[in-house]
């Protein structure tokens, strides 16, 4: 697919320059198609030599000229962002990646018929790995949806649901790279407090970490069944799994994915 529009980045961290490498990558429209602002500077320099694209200039300009607006600002500066810009984005669609941010507070600072999509992809779009979960504002066209869902599928899978969810789906798989990194650092340093060196251990919980996840992606099996085939009768799996078990690991991952969502319904106020 081959997108006519013209886009434009309202902030250029990491998400925005993880969409505009799949976006070119995918092919889905040339670099001169794509415009990018943030404060910082070296974070434009860095975009320009990287990708081409057009850079810089005020959010005004950018927002004007786009087709599709993709707001990628941090929650706590969105509202003073959407107020700059929101004079310009009648005839735009706009794809918000803030935490916590309605679609409702979007549209009442930018008009009740705006066409609104709300987004939340994860770190892992950096390597086209990324989950990202759509929910569409009811003003929306179907080809919006079509075109949003196609940009988020260059850097990962796409999933709709509910906007009422967005909140559990920030503290699951929008902070949930986190829990994933911290895991595989535990495993790592298990592996080297047993004598593997850190280098090959790293590799090993990476990967085992990966593997495991194609597991239950590829075979549609449920995680437990696939833990019990790896837990043998009196083995070594399920001793380190009683540990686990004893330190309330389940429960403690559990609190995180409330404590993030909770903490995203905060940033929503």
């Amino acid at each position: 697919m081959s997108l006519s529009h013209k886009i434009a980045f309202v902030g250029g961290g990491q998400m925005a320059e993880a969409l505009i490498g799949g976006i070119l990558a995918a092919k889905l429209c040339v670099p001169d198609r794509i415009w990018a602002t943030d404060p910082a500077a070296v974070r434009l320099d860095h975009l320009k030599k990287t990708f081409g694209i057009q850079v810089g200039g005020s959010n005004r300009e950018a927002a004007a000229w786009g087709d599709v607006v993709m707001l990628a600002v941090k929650p706590q500066v969105f509202d003073g962002v959407l107020k700059e810009i929101g004079g310009e984005l009648a005839d735009a669609l706009i794809v918000s990646i803030a935490a916590g941010v309605p679609i409702s507070r979007i549209a009442g600072i930018c008009g009740g018929q705006t066409r609104v999509i709300r987004a939340m992809p994860n770190m892992p779009a950096l390597v086209h790995e990324g989950m990202t979960a759509l929910a569409i504002g009811s003003c929306a066209h179907e080809q919006d949806v079509a075109t949003v869902r196609c940009i988020f599928e260059s850097v990962g899978k796409v999933v709709p649901v509910e906007e009422r969810l967005m909140d559990a789906v920030t503290g699951l798989s929008g902070s949930g790279p986190a829990y994933v990194f911290l895991a595989i650092e535990a495993l790592t340093d298990g592996g080297v407090k047993m004598g593997v060196p850190r280098e090959i251990a790293a590799v090993l919980a990476a990967q085992t970490v990966l593997g495991a996840a194609q597991m239950v992606l590829k075979t549609g099996q449920h995680p437990a069944r696939l833990k019990d085939q790896v837990a043998s009768p009196g083995g070594t799996t399920i001793a380190g799994l009683h540990r686990l078990e004893q330190g309330g690991l389940r429960a403690t991952l559990i609190d995180a994915v409330e404590a993030a969502t909770k903490r995203s319904q905060e940033l929503g106020r």
